[in-house]
């Protein structure tokens, strides 16, 4: 189809074009051949490219096929959650690598019994969480939320429950430096007692580390993790015991001979040494009494346990002075000044008393029906009687 077309105005960018029926075209003034100027007329040959169109068109198409396969067909995976490890208080959970396809991750998020735990750092990389400060024996209920470009996926509500005291079955040792035999010992009590393989390597369920020396590279590494670094005896307390053992008195650290002979003594629970008072070698050894209540001591006094004598302390004479020297060497003066006698001194003198800053003493009936002074505590101070009269015991303490 040929147009003729006059030519308005030329301007640098743009030309107008006039058709016989006086409507304006505007037209790029590149295209224009050179030398036109107002009042020219250009011939212009319209005609249809069907080829280049069916090019255009299946272009078009293939790029939608690509766009659709590439964001249509696949869509991200809902996490897959399940339990590795659970102890009496805590649970290791792992899942598999997450599946984004083309979306975009936001975040994700772990849920512990409908309410938010926390969120999972570098979602990524990581496939594994450990779950600790949980309850004896209880029931737990986890799940994963992964949210996306593409949309929000859940995963499975995953069911826990801790073990007991008495369930061995998720104790998890990665062995140290130590002996040949005692790490083919340590094997064999973990078959007994249902728990895990030994492990090759700390991992994030590593409940104990076992060792006789502490070096090496998973020593150090359980060291950072904050896991119990214990030796073999531990394993074996636990086994005896058929329950989980406090790792307190089997650190790396601890005294190996009082661990041995406590498992000895005890059967197989360690305990703390009690550590009692023991009696200066300078001081005469004394026999005391097991302090009973008062109340007590006075209902059963035909039933008191035989009281052992305590033997006469000797003391060394003490020195003399001039004012003693005096009334040794004129008794007669003594006895005036006082009065009379010893004799009658003694008749005259009432029973002796405790001081007011000592404390009373309760009493206690001997065999022979007479009294012995008795301190209620063994700190209570006791005040030396004299002699005492034939046919009485004495009890010191």
């Amino acid at each position: 189809m040929l147009v003729s077309l006059t030519v308005g105005k030329v301007d640098a960018g743009l030309a107008i074009l006039l058709t016989e029926e006086k409507r304006l075209i505007e037209f790029p003034s590149v295209l224009l051949p050179p030398g036109i100027a107002s009042g020219s007329i250009v011939d212009i040959q319209i005609s249809q490219n069907v080829e280049a169109e069916d090019a255009a068109r299946k272009a078009f198409d293939s790029l939608q096929e690509e766009i659709y396969n590439l964001y249509g067909i696949h869509s991200p995976s809902k996490p897959v959650l399940r339990v590795r490890n659970a102890t009496q208080t805590s649970v290791v959970l792992e899942w598999d690598p997450i599946q984004l396809a083309t979306a975009t991750l936001r975040s994700l998020t772990l849920y512990r019994n409908g309410s938010k735990a926390g969120a999972i750092p570098n979602p990524t990389t990581h496939t594994s969480t450990k779950i600790s400060g949980l309850a004896l024996d209880t029931e737990y209920s986890f799940h994963l939320v992964l949210r996306t470009s593409a949309g929000t996926y859940s995963s499975e509500k995953l069911t826990v429950r801790t073990h007991k005291m008495t369930d061995l079955s998720g104790i998890t040792v990665c062995p140290g430096v130590m002996p040949g035999e005692t790490r083919e010992e340590l094997e064999m009590a973990l078959q007994r007692i249902g728990a895990k393989q030994l492990q090759d390597f700390v991992r994030i369920d590593t409940t104990h580390f076992v060792c006789t020396e502490g070096r090496g590279q998973n020593w150090e590494r359980a060291q950072e993790m904050n896991i119990p670094v214990v030796r073999p005896e531990w394993l074996h307390a636990c086994e005896k015991e058929g329950r989980i053992v406090g790792v307190r008195q089997f650190y790396l650290g601890a005294d190996l001979g009082k661990m041995r002979q406590g498992l000895q003594q005890h059967g197989s629970r360690p305990q703390q040494p009690q550590h009692r008072p023991t009696q200066s070698m300078t001081e005469t050894p004394t026999t005391t009494p097991v302090a009973t209540p008062v109340a007590e001591r006075r209902d059963s006094r035909h039933e008191i346990p035989p009281v052992e004598r305590r033997e006469a302390r000797q003391e060394s004479p003490a020195p003399v002075t001039e004012h003693e020297e005096e009334r040794e060497g004129d008794p007669k003066k003594e006895e005036d000044k006082k009065g009379g006698s010893k004799g009658d001194q003694r008749e005259e003198k009432a029973p002796s008393e405790h001081s007011a800053g000592e404390e009373a003493t309760d009493f206690v009936t001997l065999g022979n029906g007479r009294p012995a002074p008795t301190a209620l505590d063994p700190e209570t101070p006791v005040t030396d009687m004299g002699r005492p009269e034939e046919g009485f015991e004495e009890v010191r303490l």
